[in-house]
């Protein structure tokens, strides 16, 4: 369903998987990677949301490296070594790609992403209010340091946390609901009952 495309990002190019729905257009939605890489479970999500008549993109920001699924120190390695600014330097550039092409019929760009993906889909929202007016996270937050200036964040925003995860804990998931909402921020974080994520992906 999907085709490989290329944009530019701050002087550079990175790649991404764009899946078109059946219709040729819809809204626009990132669809930000685990630490695996863009494999082909990942493009299968940025299918089925094709197929519910969005407009998706995924940017590759380890720029063609993928780890398998039985190799976890690959992808805590790709994931370690990800250099923040190029990331953000390729979402953005994402960001613009999509809310530029002729098939996004909408005026702002929506974000998902998962684990890792999870955690830079906050990042996302909060670097880019001028496109990114929705954003969906799945077990995933920015904690400490990588807490963003949360000030200009525009976005709705809605997280789905794990009740068992030593990675993104629920207590601060509910933690920054809070302080986001104190903000007058749109955001709602649901953590699901008896549900356990596994680390970083």
């Amino acid at each position: 369903m999907g085709e490989t495309v290329v944009f530019a990002s701050n002087g550079n190019d990175d790649s991404g998987y764009l899946a078109r729905p059946s219709g040729g257009s819809g809204p626009g939605v990132i669809v930000i990677q685990e630490w695996w890489g863009v494999d082909e479970s990942l493009k299968q999500q940025a299918d089925r949301l094709a197929s519910a008549g969005f407009t998706a993109l995924v940017p590759d920001l380890y720029h063609g490296e993928v780890a398998g699924h039985d190799e976890m120190d690959k992808a805590a390695q790709l994931m370690q070594t990800l250099p923040p600014d190029r990331a953000a330097r390729d979402m953005s550039g994402a960001v613009d790609f999509l809310a530029g092409h002729e098939s996004v019929t909408s005026d702002g760009i929506g974000v998902v992403g998962f684990c890792m993906g999870g955690m830079l889909t906050w990042l996302l929202a909060a670097n880019r209010p001028d496109k990114v007016k929705a954003a969906v996270a799945f077990y995933g937050y920015p904690q400490g340091e990588m807490e963003p200036d949360w000030s200009s964040l525009d976005a709705s925003v809605r997280g789905h946390m794990a009740e068992n995860d030593d990675f993104f804990g629920p207590e601060g998931a509910k933690a920054l609901e809070s302080k986001l909402r104190d903000m007058g921020k749109d955001v709602s974080i649901t953590v699901h009952a008896g549900t356990t994520s596994s680390g970083p992906r």
